[in-house]
């Protein structure tokens, strides 16, 4: 059995005010499940959060037998048809996740919440970075969403979970497996605050997962006002799990 660490934290809102976080950590047998939640274009009382976790409940029905974007589809799908959602006016969520059986680990990604994996031969980060590439290109980067040349994520369209990037390795190459948000993949990203993901690998087997959020909200603070990394908000939600099949890698 893996061994997997977590660390959670709330970001603010826009207003810099505390609010609960919007991103979920699912822990299941034999899978991690990351989701970070963004609010509808048309605001309501269903808010990013509430759809990430509804979301992460209807994944919680994960196997190990079936594709992992069919799964993801069929809970879109299911929670889309429970809630009268509609594609283009619901809240959103981005889906990273971690299976492994006795023989392989399968990694999905929807939007941008990466998964970094360390095998035997090096580093591979699975991203999908189309949400990326449609900032600065765009007015309103909503008008792209969930369609051909734009961006991909979970909200009420089952389709949008067979746009996701998908990676497969054999078990005994994978050593460890780190599933970030956005609030946490910024501090090698955008902020440079670590030389590599290996670097935030080391960081939390020495020091534990919270020691890279420490890190990222510190360098935060002495940003405050936006301009050395300009964001909508101070402090972003932050999420991360790591996960070790080898002992001491």
């Amino acid at each position: 059995m893996p061994q997997i660490a977590t660390a959670e934290r709330a970001g603010v809102g826009r207003d810099g005010l505390p609010r609960p976080t919007e991103d979920r950590i699912v822990r299941l047998p034999n899978a991690v499940v990351l989701l970070d939640g963004a609010t509808s274009p048309t605001p309501r009382e269903r808010d990013g959060g509430w759809h990430s976790r509804h979301l992460a409940a209807e994944l919680t029905h994960l196997t190990d037998d079936h594709d992992l974007a069919d799964q993801l589809a069929r809970a879109i799908a299911r929670l889309a048809a429970t809630h009268g959602l509609t594609p283009g006016d619901s809240p959103s969520s981005t889906v990273a996740i971690t299976r492994w059986t006795d023989t392989a680990v399968d990694v999905l990604v929807l939007a941008d919440s990466p998964v970094v994996v360390f095998t035997d031969t090096g580093v591979e980060v699975v991203a999908d970075n189309r949400l990326r590439d449609q900032r600065g290109r765009v007015d309103r980067i909503t008008d792209w969403r969930n369609r051909e040349h734009g961006w991909w994520v979970a909200e009420a369209d089952p389709a949008a979970a067979h746009e996701a990037v998908r990676a497969s390795w054999p078990r005994d190459r994978v050593r460890a497996v780190l599933m970030a948000t956005d609030g946490v993949s910024c501090g090698v990203d955008d902020y440079g605050l670590f030389a590599d993901w290996r670097t935030v690998l080391r960081i939390t087997s020495e020091n534990g997962p919270e020691a890279v959020l420490d890190e990222i909200r510190a360098a935060e603070e002495g940003d405050a006002d936006r301009t050395k990394w300009p964001r909508p908000k101070v402090h972003d939600d932050q999420a991360l799990a790591v996960i070790r099949f080898t002992a001491g890698k």
